[in-house]
């Protein structure tokens, strides 16, 4: 059985084609494309701006003109990641999904359905005749994982709607009144080539096999940080010998707890069993500290040829010691909601750039501004120390809850008429677009809701199957319960 084949159909079958569209972050070309003609196709109203953001138009069912438009709201990119070990272009290689019991799951990438599976619904919503509805639009924003951009650039008079339902969330049961605002701190080493050593012994340490995850809904669960356990075992080996760091790599994305990371490093040959056995002490360490947390963790150590050039010693020790202790993780947890974190730091990315300098990506999230900012300053003022020049991003806001709100109560009443339970009513650590949204249309009710997925931001993303069902049931009843407003 193929995924289009899966029950409802419309829903899934809109899932199939979206998985077929190359739609990695910054690169929305084609899946914009598909949106519009999608449009033309079904003779449905459509606009753009000029960040590239979409909205379709259905007009009401006959007899609910008068409801409150409903805005109904995914965003089009995809976290592109894939293990080492699979041969896939995001840029031009459809996803390869599959069926396992009840998941829906891709061969050795990302899925999408974060938040490919929110699309399908807003598809679904606009071509199916037999719902009932006030009127609705349907907004698919651009570059989301990458910074809200789409949201922070969303074009004047692009909404007409009061209410607007985030498809964005990945826990059914769930209704999401709250998120957190993030900020993105960038940390720039700036190095001199030096020489290699021609006495020394090479070496490349990696860390694979990790977890990894969302930095915003997985930072509580305590997985490894590939940056720190790499940093943290060339650091110990300062501590005993001299080395060498000629390079070093780890992480991808800002908002993605890096699974995978290496350095490539020298120290004097008559260490290198001496190192070899600190590596093998070392990886039974660290993975008991991790057991039960990270089942596949991998610390290998492998020979490497001697490269012509090595960072300085001051700027790679330096560098070294930073992102050892750089912090990471939960910061503090919410007063307010519990089991809510309130304020987090990912140290997501390090990357050698041009200009002999090396990049440190780090992204912070809290539901409280001032604690925001407060963690930010902690990661510059520790990067500063080190040397570093740092920079921060424009930040987005948080989204505070509103438990008065008309349509948490709407979406609340259709999940427990539905299903004979009540649904939890949550904030989020993760970052939503619903702040951005906020303070561009003051005005708009709102909530989150989705099927539940799990592994988001990592291949290991999986689709429970019969949450779908139950996702688009919710989403129908509410469009419906609305139009009777």
């Amino acid at each position: 059985m193929e995924i289009k084949d899966l029950k409802p159909e419309l829903i899934w079958r809109c899932f199939d084609e979206i998985t077929k569209v190359p739609r990695p972050s910054c690169h929305e070309e084609q899946i914009r494309a598909y949106l519009l003609d999608f449009a033309a196709k079904h003779g449905v109203e459509a606009r753009t701006d000029e960040c590239g953001n979409v909205v379709m138009v259905k007009p009401a069912t006959k007899g609910n003109e008068g409801a409150p438009t409903v805005v109904i709201q995914a965003h089009m990119d995809m976290v592109a990641e894939k293990n080492n070990d699979t041969e896939h272009d995001f840029m031009k290689d459809p996803i390869s999904t599959y069926i396992d019991g009840e998941w829906v799951k891709a061969k050795g990438t990302t899925l999408g359905a974060d938040n490919g599976i929110g699309m399908a619904a807003c598809l679904a919503v606009m071509i199916d005749d037999t719902l009932v509805h006030g009127p609705v639009e349907a907004l698919f924003t651009v570059n989301e994982e990458i910074g809200l951009e789409g949201a922070q650039n969303l074009g004047k008079d692009m909404l007409n709607g009061t209410i607007l339902v985030n498809l964005d969330s990945e826990d059914d049961g769930e209704i999401f009144v709250g998120c957190a605002g993030g900020i993105d701190t960038t940390a720039i080493f700036s190095y001199k080539r030096s020489l290699a050593p021609d006495n020394f012994t090479y070496m490349r340490v990696s860390v694979k096999g990790l977890l990894g995850g969302h930095s915003g809904g997985d930072i509580h669960l305590g997985r490894a940080n590939a940056n720190k356990l790499a940093a943290r075992f060339v650091w110990e080996c300062s501590q005993k010998w001299a080395i060498e760091v000629s390079e070093i790599n780890g992480g991808n994305l800002r908002n993605a707890i890096p699974r995978e990371a290496y350095v490539v490093f020298g120290v004097h040959s008559d260490h290198r069993e001496d190192v070899i056995n600190h590596l093998n002490k070392y990886a039974a360490e660290v993975k008991a500290e991790y057991k039960g947390i990270e089942p596949s963790m991998e610390i290998i150590i492998e020979d490497s040829e001697r490269p012509e050039y090595c960072i300085d010693s001051e700027t790679s020790l330096a560098l070294v010691r930073a992102l050892y202790s750089a912090p990471h993780g939960v910061f503090s947890m919410s007063r307010d909601l519990e089991g809510l974190v309130e304020t987090s730091t990912n140290l997501a990315a390090v990357k050698m750039i041009e200009d002999n300098k090396i990049k440190v990506t780090t992204s912070q999230r809290s539901s409280v501004e001032s604690r925001k900012n407060d963690i930010a300053g902690q990661v510059e003022a520790h990067f500063q120390l080190a040397g570093a020049e740092v920079t921060h991003s424009d930040g987005y806001p948080g989204w505070a809850p509103n438990m008065d709100s008309p349509i948490m109560k709407i979406s609340a009443e259709a999940y427990e008429e539905l299903f004979g339970v009540k649904p939890a009513i949550k904030a989020i650590h993760a970052g939503l677009e619903c702040g951005l949204f906020l303070s561009k249309y003051p005005e708009l009710d709102m909530v989150s809701i989705g099927p539940t997925m799990t592994g988001v931001h990592s291949p290991d993303e999986k689709l429970y199957i019969p949450t779908v069902e139950k996702f688009w049931k919710h989403l129908c009843l509410m469009l419906e319960k609305v139009a009777k407003l």
